[in-house]
């Protein structure tokens, strides 16, 4: 018996909204009356569900839950390619009764064809809320800022008029762009629909008017990002995106751009989910977690905006009251850098080009963007906390210490090749912040022996003698993590007491690898690996409660295990 496939609701070619079915509509005792809403548009709905989308099924639905609770959408920041579909939608149920006479059309859901013009920053999971704090920072209160997953959207005030909104949103984008540590990309929202095909893809695109963004000397490539599309193939709705563009402006001028796709001029990014599809303006260029500065990196660097993440969640800014901060495995120097930059109040983006500065609408506001980075210039100043950092291994300092230099902060670091296992305290008060090395990294000035390995196996008196050779990274964590957090959080119950310890690490169970309870942890994504920010308020010895003492009638306790 062949399975029915789901409906999918009629579309509007004029206007890109889905209008009513037969099909879908209740039986006629509660079906909603064919009027006007009051912005003159066809409104059907359902009793069985007031908030529903006109001719969409309810809430109810399997087939429709998903879009009609993700509003904000969840453009590229969080997408993912899934294009499968469950079973076929179940009827909404239908109430008895006559239909409630008033209607709250305030409420009604927002659909894509409705979006007004704005920014979307997207972000890696659970970074959401730390790049909202963020931008509230840089652009005030008067910007409206939307939470959703992977990402925010950022409109500006709906009471100016519309040449007034795109002024501000064209300045948001510039100090965005500027002066933004948590955010991957900033994106321009310039169309968005509900869609059945790649024509409707085609419509939309249409309806931008290219002329004011480029003009047919200027390059374009176009993106597609995806979750849960029902497209066949999404390299040709992003076909269907260049060949709209290409259209408009020969239509317009008589040419057509080129396509460039490693360096356009004008990068677009298409977002499609089961539902809508969204056109985005990339005003970023190249992410923005290439800072400019990073030239010399490890077999595994950080990003810099997941660096910048670490230290926004343990409320780092470089005050007197934060206190030092301690990078004891630093690798390339990603945390310690953002850090000092952090410190010296300079902005990540001023040492790098931006793809806006090569777009139409922001042409004549070049002076307004030379301002800004003058601005951003005059806020630097020396660091009030000291910042110290180093590694194990000659190799990964000296690469640290060339990236700070390039970066104007090689002066505000203490760069130090040491064993994580000895180095003394800095200072009475501070921060320890790291991404746990292994690999090369761990072996002691750069060589291939296991040093934490044999070390161990002495202090044991095991008798094998040490290999020669590494195994690997998968070894490191199997073998030798369980040794080597033990020792490190020994070392620091010993010298660091009182200084708070952030570790990022994917292992759920580290605390119990470091014999250690955490006090908070935080979720974040190192690329696709799924990761815990762990933070541990050290204390000298142990921080168990003291057992009370036995009466008569009690055993001694057993001995403790220790931490």
């Amino acid at each position: 018996m062949p399975i029915k496939p789901p409906r999918r609701p009629v579309v509007s070619q004029a206007t890109g909204r889905p209008s009513g079915d037969t099909r879908d509509r209740a039986p006629s005792s509660t079906r909603a009356p064919h009027g006007r809403d009051p912005q003159g548009r066809d409104s059907i709905r359902s009793e069985s569900s007031p908030g529903a989308r006109p001719g969409f099924r309810s809430a109810g639905s399997d087939a429709w839950r998903a879009g009609d609770e993700r509003r904000p959408a969840s453009p590229p920041g969080g997408a993912a390619r899934g294009a499968s579909w469950g079973a076929p939608p179940r009827p909404a149920p239908a109430r008895s009764g006559p239909r409630p006479e008033s209607r709250d059309f305030g409420q009604r859901p927002v659909l894509a064809a409705d979006r007004p013009a704005a920014l979307y920053l997207s972000c890696p999971s659970g970074v959401e809320s730390l790049l909202a704090i963020e931008a509230r920072r840089i652009l005030g209160a008067a910007a409206q800022i939307t939470e959703s997953r992977g990402g925010i959207e950022v409109i500006a005030p709906t009471t100016a008029s519309a040449a007034e909104r795109q002024h501000t949103l064209r300045d948001y984008a510039m100090r965005l762009n500027l002066e933004s540590r948590l955010a991957q990309r900033v994106l321009w929202r310039v169309a968005s629909r509900v869609y059945r095909h790649e024509d409707d893809i085609y419509v939309m695109a249409r309806g931008v008017n290219w002329s004011d963004w480029i003009t047919p000397e200027h390059t374009l490539r176009v993106d597609v990002v995806s979750r849960r599309s029902h497209l066949q193939s999404l390299n040709f709705a992003g076909l269907r995106v260049k060949d709209a563009v290409c259209d408009d402006l020969r239509e317009r001028t008589g040419e057509r751009p080129s396509v460039d796709t490693r360096f356009p001029d004008l990068g677009l990014v298409l977002y499609l989910d089961d539902l809508d599809a969204i056109l985005y303006v990339d005003t970023s260029g190249e992410a923005l977690f290439k800072r400019g500065w990073r030239e010399d990196t490890g077999e595994a660097p950080l990003k810099e905006t997941l660096a910048a993440a670490m230290l926004a969640a343990a409320d780092w800014q470089g005050r007197p009251e934060d206190g030092a901060l301690l990078d004891p495995c630093c690798g390339a120097g990603t945390i310690p850098i953002e850090a000092a930059q952090i410190a010296c109040g300079i902005a990540p983006g001023l040492q790098r080009r931006f793809a806006f500065e090569r777009l139409l609408p922001f042409g004549a506001h070049q002076a307004d963007w030379q301002r800004l980075r003058q601005a951003a210039h005059d806020r630097q100043h020396p660091p009030r906390v000291p910042i110290y950092a180093g590694d194990v291994a000659f190799r990964m300092t000296d690469f640290a210490t060339r990236n700070a230099e390039r970066a104007g902060v090689r002066q505000y670091i203490e760069f130090k090749t040491a064993d994580a296992l000895q180095r003394p305290v800095p200072c009475e008060r501070g921060v320890l912040m790291f991404n746990p090395p292994y690999g090369e990294r761990i072996d002691t000035k750069g060589s291939v022996r296991n040093a934490y390995r044999a070390r161990s196996e002495a202090d044991e008196e095991m008798g094998e003698p040490a290999p020669t050779s590494r195994a690997g990274r998968e070894q490191f964590q199997d073998d030798e993590a369980a040794t080597f957090f033990q020792r490190l959080s020994s070392h620091w119950k010993k010298q660091y007491p009182g200084w708070t310890a952030w570790i990022l690490s994917p292992d759920m169970k580290l605390p119990s690898a470091m014999r250690l309870k955490e006090s908070r942890r935080v979720v974040m994504f190192n690329g696709p690996i799924e990761c815990r920010l762990f933070r541990f308020d050290l204390v000298a010895g142990s921080n168990k409660p003291r057992a009370a003492a036995p009466t008569d009638t009690e055993l001694p306790p057993s001995p403790s295990q220790g931490d």
